[in-house]
Formats: structure tokens, sequence, C-alpha cells
């Protein structure tokens, strides 16, 4: 009897804890194949990609300020009237290889935007080749604006600052074909002066096709005149067609450079240009102020709408700016998220924007959008 009493409940205990021991197992198990899932998610979403990039807020430039010890626009050659405050240039970054949390941690921020992959990075392109790209823009866009603040400053009657329109090339089947010459130098068309590519292309394009038009024209020195019949244009056959490829050439005396590198794209134009009609011309167009802005340019001074705004608006007031310049069609897109504190600026032309930058000065209203 004692030893079975003495047994009984040791055996007892045994089982017990036999028991105890099988149900944390299986409560071990039921939670590992819980966490699983988790544990994977984790591990996946920190290594798989996504097939989007995000935008965000990129740096800025201040186009009357010095980067790597030299002027952003540098003119030599000509006496540049002294400058101060701020036409900054924005930018916007683009992040790409994305795993899943970053791009959902890009997103909550707020301050950034996921857009498709392909939307920026097409498919049928190299990377190498839309850097390129973006690189060839970005040199058209300080040609183009340094041809625009040239020709606003001598149509404004604030400097001689000549541009000759030049032929660069007659189309081999073109309406102009026995008539034109590479080398000619363009004086008008149907008596309207023409300086600027985008002027021969309105003038051309206004005009329907089979109608004439009266090309006067400089060859080696002497001027003279020719009638052409226009043809039709390859892309637009309602417009009148000529088949030259002209190119302005600035007739100065002095050089315009700019200095930055690793920027791409076309929408630094508008404040390039001003930068150069502000080193050339007397006053400052900003008034001390912290001036930033935006948008594409051409020779002619019409500003162009670009992308990625709301960016560009944050880094401008995290720069500082009081005042941003928006291009009029961007103007819809701006006003929904524009920053405190920030005042936009609408402007649809070189001219309109120094003149709004003027009145600014002066304590006066601009446009908005």
């Amino acid at each position: 009897m004692t030893l079975t009493a003495n047994t009984l409940p040791g055996d007892q205990a045994r089982c017990i804890d036999a028991g105890y021991s099988g149900r944390v197992s299986r409560r071990m198990v039921t939670l590992l194949v819980a966490l699983l899932p988790v544990v994977a998610l984790g591990v996946l979403g920190g290594v798989l990609t996504v097939p989007y990039v995000a935008l965000g807020p990129g740096p800025t430039f201040n186009t009357l300020g010095i980067v790597d010890d030299k002027p952003v626009v540098e003119i030599n050659g000509t006496q540049v009237d002294p400058t101060t405050g701020n036409l900054n240039m924005t930018t916007v970054s683009v992040r790409d290889g994305l795993t899943i949390f970053e791009a959902l941690g890009f997103w909550a921020s707020g301050r950034q935007g996921l857009v498709p992959r392909a939307e920026v990075y097409p498919p049928d392109k190299s990377k190498e080749d839309i850097e390129k790209g973006n690189e060839a823009d970005f040199k058209q866009s300080e040609d183009s604006a340094e041809l625009a603040a040239l020709h606003y400053l001598d149509k404004a009657g604030l400097g001689d600052f000549p541009v000759s329109l030049v032929i660069d090339d007659v189309g081999a089947d073109g309406p102009a074909k026995d008539a034109l010459r590479k080398g000619d130098e363009l004086i008008s068309i149907n008596d309207v002066d023409v300086s600027t590519v985008c002027g021969v292309q309105k003038i051309v394009g206004d005009a329907k096709p089979d109608t004439e038009v009266t090309v006067r024209f400089k060859r080696d020195g002497v001027e003279t005149s020719t009638a052409i019949k226009l043809g039709a244009r390859p892309n637009a056959e309602d417009k009148g067609y000529l088949g030259i490829t002209p190119d302005e050439k600035p007739q100065i005396p002095f050089t315009v450079d700019f200095n930055l590198a690793d920027i791409g794209g076309p929408s630094a134009g508008l404040m390039f240009s001003l930068a150069v009609v502000d080193k050339l011309s007397t006053g400052e167009l900003s008034g001390g102020e912290f001036i930033a802005g935006t948008g594409t340019i051409n020779s002619c001074g019409e500003v162009g709408p670009i992308g990625g705004i709301p960016y560009k608006m944050i880094a401008a007031r995290d720069a500082g700016a009081s005042t941003f310049l928006v291009p009029a069609d961007n103007c819809d897109e701006a006003k929904q998220r524009t920053p405190d504190g920030l005042r936009l600026v609408k402007v649809d032309t070189l001219e309109s924007a120094v003149k709004s930058l003027e009145s600014i000065r002066s304590g006066g209203d601009a446009p908005s959008c």
C-alpha cells in the first residue's frame, strides 16, 4: 500500500506534465505556422522590387549663384550687372529599384509620389539612352534660354543683341529646294520680319498648302527675294511647308555659359532666361527676394508645361522660396497642392515673367494661378 500510495501521485504528475508539454508544442507549432507568412512577407517586402518609381523634391539651384566655384550662368566678354537674391530652378528626384516596403514608405510620406516605372523609363529604351535624351533636352533648354533672353532684351530696347536666322539645311525634295540654299540668312516672309525658328514655323504653318509666300533673304551679303509655292506639312497636311531647317545664331561679342552638371530635361529654361536677362540689364528682377520657378522655354520666349510640379514646389519652399513661377498650363495642378507660404505666379512668356517680377518688386500684383 505504501508503495502504491507513494507511486500513484508520481505517475499522475508525469501524466500531467506530459499533457502540458503536448499542449505547449501544439501551440508553438500553431504560432510558427501563423508567423511564417508574416516572416516571409517581411523578407520579401525588403527584397522584392515593384514596377514603380518614386518622384519627390530634388535639389534647387540659384541661377544667379555659384556652383563648384563657377557661376551657374556665366557671361564673359561684356559688362554684367550685379545681382542678389535668388532665381532658383527646381528639380524632381527619381528613385528607382524600390522594394515593396520602400514604395509604401514613400507613398505614406506625403512628399513623394509613385508612378509606373514605364512612364519614366520606357521599356523600349535603355537607361543610358534615356539619360542621353535628358542631357540633350537640357542642352537644348540652355540654347533656347539664351536665345529667348537675347530676343527679349533686343525687343525691349535694353541693348543691342542681334540674332541672325540662317538656313542650316534645305530639303532635297522640299518646296524651297530650287530657291534657297544652306547659309542664306532669312529676313522676312510675306513682309513679316523673322528672327526665330518658331516665328518661321508660325508664318509658314498659318499659310495653306499650294499658296505662294515671298521670302526675303540675304546671300553673300546681297538682299534678294523669291516667291515659293508651299507644300503640305508631312505631319499636318492642312499647314504650309517650306522644307528648310533654320538655325538662330547670336551675333554678340560675348559668351553665355551654363555650368550645371548631372541635370537632365528641359524645364530649367525659364529660370535660365531670367538669369541672363537679370545679368544683362540694370536693376534686379528678384528685388533681393527668394524667387523659384520652372518651365520650358523656346527661342520665342513661350513658356511651356513641365512634369512633377508638386515636388518642385515642395523643394522650392524647403529651400526658402516665397514666390514660385508656374507655367500657365500647370496652374490647375499647382494650386491643388500649394505648400503653405508659397505664392504662385502664372507665366506664359518670358516677357510676362519679367513684368510680374517687376510688379512684385514694386509692391504690385501679379497674375496668380
